[in-house]
Parts: C-alpha cells; structure tokens; sequence
C-alpha cells in the first residue's frame, strides 16, 4: 500500500524538487483533512454535551425532563444548575467517548419507538433506571463528584441523622446512587433500587 501511494506522488518526475513539492501537498492535505475531523469531531462532541441536544426529541423532552423541571437540581437557592449532560456524561475524555459511542446504540431504540408514547416509557423505566444505576455505581458517582466533593462538605450544616448516613455509607462501601436516586426523575416501579444492584469489579 505504501508502495503505491508513493509511487502516486513520484509519478513519472525524476525531479527531486517536485517530488519533495509533491510530499509537501499531499502532507498538508493529509494535515488539513485531520485537523478538520479533529474539529468536527470536537464541536460534534460539544453539540451532544448540551441540554438543547438532550431534550431536542420528545421523548426526553416529555418525560424524564418534564420530571426533572422543578427538582433541585433544576431550581435551587443558589442558581446552581445541572443539566442532563451533567449527571449523565462524564467530563474524563476517554470515558466521555466510551458513553458517547455506547449512545450510538441507544439510536436504534428511537428509530424503532421502543420509548415513543408515554405509556412506552413507563413500561421501560425500570430497564433505564437499572442501566444508568449500573452505570454510576461502576464509575463509584462520578458524575455527582464532578460536583459534589467530599473535601468540601461541610458536616456541621449537616443534619445529625445525615451526618450519620453519611459516615455509615462510607463505612460499608457505598456510593451517591446508592442513597440519592429519584431526586431529580420519578422512581421506578417494578424492582430493586441501586443498593441491591450487584455490580461486576
């Protein structure tokens, strides 16, 4: 392979200044081709990283958005606010293209109406539920310790009881998910929550 392309820049020249033209071209092109996927590859990636993005089909939009409007971590005392990239992509690059390439997959689901009525979703919550609590306890939360940080919890304005939960989780292993779910979406029916969900490590 290398052979011909070489032989496709050499063509019949002998002239080793339109050769070393030629190489010249061909790697420039080569660069500016890269550069541009590298670009559009980048900008695709932040277009997906976005609410709008998210909520853009109507099953979210209806459903676990519609849900999530009014939720603490929609509306709060500070205007601090999540969005669905936030909980539910994470920033490190090479897992953030894992989850990405892994949402490919969820394409088929929208193409074939797996969750396009109401009715549909409900009967799958559970199945999504499970999926992303899997997810997060794999990754030990690491999407709620983006920004959530143990280092900068204040325990005296915690309550005693949560200071104790707290202290108890961490003593027995668990993490944010295995407490903290259906704070901003409605709980499933129909199975266990993440504390029961036993995870491959």
């Amino acid at each position: 392979m290398f052979r011909k392309i070489w032989e496709a820049i050499r063509g019949d020249s002998k002239s080793r200044l339109k050769i070393a033209v030629r190489i010249a071209i061909t790697a420039a092109v080569i660069i500016l081709l890269g550069g541009g996927l590298v670009v559009a590859g980048a900008a695709g990636l932040a277009w997906t990283d976005t609410e709008k993005f998210c909520i853009s089909c109507h099953e979210m939009r209806d459903n676990p958005y519609k849900e999530f409007k009014g939720t603490v971590h929609d509306t709060n005392r500070t205007g601090v606010r999540a969005t669905c990239p936030d909980c539910h992509v994470p920033r490190e690059p090479a897992a953030l293209i894992w989850r990405k390439m892994q949402a490919t997959f969820e394409i088929w689901g929208k193409l074939t109406g797996v969750i396009d009525t109401r009715e549909k979703f409900l009967a799958h919550r559970y199945e999504l539920a499970k999926k992303v609590w899997t997810r997060m306890k794999e990754t030990d939360s690491l999407e709620c310790r983006n920004c959530h940080h143990d280092d900068a919890m204040s325990s005296d304005l915690q309550s005693e009881r949560a200071k104790a939960r707290h202290a108890k989780g961490k003593a027995e292993g668990k993490t944010c998910i295995d407490c903290h779910f259906g704070i901003a979406h409605n709980e499933p029916e129909g199975g266990p929550g993440p504390q029961e969900l036993k995870i491959e490590k």
